[in-house]
């Protein structure tokens, strides 16, 4: 499952407020608080498809210390990389608690779909869970999620094909085999930008004059993009598994949520990494990703927001994160549960965590909505040579402007 397909929307008027109340999350195995609310409650819960099953087996352990609440589990309508979209079509139907990417968070505070944690709750969170998962939720200051699991794209590869070396590099890499990937999507390759040592809106990702893309660095990064079209052992493709699949690539940059497939694609030969290091502008520097943490928000609209507060700490806990990370690969959060055995033991966590130290974190600004919309067809249009050098600093000059404004 991939959390951060991107879609473009316009926020809506603020809606009223409520505060919100949860209790403790901290580093329980199964429960998040020994108090449940008296509160009688009817929610809905929705999260993606494939994870329907085991949410539902979370969620009736909850059901056994918190009696009076009722949860429906079912399928977001759009899945929860479209979640603003969803929630925002009518939020007095949406569901109580849902699964959000924390770069729709600013988007969807700013509209009024959600509010800030209570004290307690946000207290917990900045206590136990990893560093970056409280910034990833964080929003001018104040906590708007609850986080269960931290998202960076690795390279996978066949190691009967190539070896733990070869893959330290891009340009190694891509002389002894062919990585896959694809140069119309903004979230896999834009942070080739990072690594050329631009900002997006600045250090903490909410500035929103921050941004430096409109430089020398970013044209360095256009070119390196460009380079790539005629380097043999890049292919371009939206389909990186199956050609992965077919042997036509031995490698490929993709994220945990494809872990499980990579694994039977690929079984005794199976490998991850953090990603390589790249050329630009003749210097070696390590290819950045983005870092996305995956969380759960409370509809402002619902009618219980002490139980749906309570309902989305309890499935963000130890216990249900490491049934998310069993079931479907996710990294936790939660810091007892990172260090857990069943995490520690997992290649693909280290490689994520590994290369989340070399990420940037998505920024919340409702800005990333024409962000998104203009970051394809510039890294594309540079690959494909729709876009030639002499252009390049005209058409980071546009890209700048249109994502600066209010």
């Amino acid at each position: 499952m991939k959390f951060w397909k991107k879609l473009a929307l316009g926020s809506t008027a603020a809606l009223a407020a409520l505060s919100l109340a949860a209790c403790s999350n901290g580093s329980s195995d199964s429960s998040s608080s020994s108090k449940s609310s008296d509160e009688k409650a009817n929610l809905t819960l929705w999260v993606d498809t494939e994870q329907v099953s085991y949410y539902k087996d979370i969620v009736k352990d909850f059901q056994k210390t918190h009696k009076n609440i009722k949860v429906r589990v079912t399928q977001s309508p759009n899945g929860s990389a479209n979640a603003k979209t969803d929630v925002g079509k009518d939020p007095s139907k949406a569901a109580d608690v849902f699964e959000v990417p924390n770069d729709q968070l600013g988007q969807m505070a700013e509209a009024g779909y959600i509010n800030p944690l209570s004290p307690d709750a946000t207290k917990d969170i900045k206590a136990n869970y990893v560093d970056v998962a409280v910034k990833g939720v964080t929003w001018k200051g104040k906590v708007y999620a609850f986080p269960y699991a931290q998202q960076a794209q690795t390279i996978y590869y066949n190691k009967s094909k190539l070896s733990a070396s070869d893959v330290k590099d891009w340009d190694t890499l891509t002389k002894k085999g062919v990585v896959a990937t694809d140069f119309t999507n903004a979230y896999v390759m834009y942070p080739v930008f990072f690594s050329a040592g631009t900002k997006l809106y600045g250090d903490n990702g909410e500035d929103l004059k921050g941004s430096t893309i409109n430089s020398q660095e970013g044209i360095n990064g256009l070119k390196w993009f460009a380079a790539q079209k005629n380097n043999k052992g890049v292919m371009q493709t939206s389909n990186a598994l199956n050609q992965l699949k077919k042997g036509n690539a031995q490698a490929i940059l993709d994220g945990p949520w494809n872990a499980a497939n990579i694994k039977k694609i690929l079984g005794k030969d199976f490998a991850v990494a953090k990603y390589p290091t790249i050329t630009i502008a003749g210097k070696k520097v390590q290819m950045q990703a983005f870092l996305g943490i995956e969380g759960f928000a409370v509809n402002s609209h619902t009618k219980s927001a002490k139980a749906a507060s309570e309902l989305a700490s309890y499935i963000t806990n130890k216990k249900a994160q490491l049934i998310v990370h069993e079931h479907a690969g996710q990294i936790p959060v939660l810091k007892s549960a990172v260090e857990s055995s069943a995490v520690k033991s997992d290649p693909v966590a280290e490689a994520v965590i590994e290369q989340g130290k070399n990420s940037v974190l998505m920024p919340k600004l409702p800005q990333m909505a024409a962000f998104w919309n203009g970051a394809a067809p510039l890294i594309s249009g540079a690959y494909d040579g729709k876009i030639k050098p002499a252009q390049y600093k005209a058409q980071l000059e546009k890209f700048a402007k249109n994502i600066e404004k209010k």
